[in-house]
């Protein structure tokens, strides 16, 4: 028996008959998937350095404001 069989209607999905999922065969298809994959993950990679950016920032801050209360109550 074949591993794979056409899925009526669709030219680019077969059904695995092994697991009986439905799979994809379209590679331009795979490629867009994997774009938008790397490119959200690239996104979630920029919001990570951009929220250490802020916490860094808040952090200098604290100890700005440190220094001028201790200079202050001299």
């Amino acid at each position: 028996m074949a591993r794979f069989l056409k899925v009526e209607g669709y030219n680019s999905l077969v059904r695995d008959t092994s697991s009986n999922a439905i799979v994809s065969t379209s590679k331009s298809e795979y490629k867009m998937y994997m774009d938008r994959c790397r490119k959200r993950e690239e996104q979630g990679d920029k919001i990570r350095n951009v929220v250490k950016e802020i916490n860094n920032l808040k952090q200098e801050l604290r100890d700005i404001k440190q220094l001028i209360v201790k200079k202050l109550g001299n």
